[in-house]
């Protein structure tokens, strides 16, 4: 499965593909950050990441898109450039006819390091180790982006189980928690 992860907003918008293979083992095709300069119009800077996210769309032909969720803070504006950003990804990815998987910053970090509290630092670590990196990715929001990539296709299906007289299947300590807590919460909604 490959994936197109998109960290939303305005001056940095970071962006990574992904391809994970059913053993959930993920490995590296671009990452990059889409930056826009605070002083342009903001119809210009939503331009430029739309064609910039267009391009990558186009050349890397992801099977699926993986959004961070826009939540509330108290800074309204930041709130409103990432929900702004995040639209035009969504516009991007629906003319293409892909589906779009909105994930919020706990669920990307429980999946990645197998605590929704991680820091920046824990989930970049984490993402290096995944993709086999001998350093983290920078800034964040690339290796957020990155991140929300290898969450969302690990969330959808390109798993697969271990298999028998594997020990965990090779899967990271982050992979096996993760799959414990997802087998805890569908035991729990039984």
């Amino acid at each position: 499965m490959r994936v197109l992860g998109i960290d939303p907003g305005l001056t940095r918008c970071g962006v990574g593909v992904v391809d994970v293979q059913a053993d959930r083992r993920a490995t590296l095709v671009h990452v990059s950050v889409i930056r826009t300069p605070p002083e342009l119009e903001l119809e210009q800077r939503l331009l430029a990441i739309g064609r910039g996210i267009a391009a990558l769309l186009d050349e890397f032909t992801p099977g699926a898109v993986a959004l961070e969720r826009v939540f509330a803070q108290h800074n309204v504006r930041t709130v409103m450039g990432t929900a702004q950003a995040s639209g035009v990804a969504m516009h991007a990815a629906a003319e293409r006819g892909l589906a779009v998987g909105l994930h919020t910053p706990s669920e990307v970090k429980a999946s990645i390091t197998g605590y929704g509290s991680a820091d920046k630092k824990q989930v970049a670590t984490m993402v290096a180790r995944v993709l086999g990196l001998d350093s983290p990715p920078t800034p964040a929001d690339a290796s957020d982006a990155l991140a929300l990539a290898i969450c969302h296709a690990w969330r959808r299906g390109a798993t697969a189980a271990p298999t028998a007289g594997s020990a965990g299947g090779g899967l990271t300590p982050a992979q096996q928690a993760w799959r414990e807590a997802e087998k805890s919460a569908a035991k729990r909604r039984l």
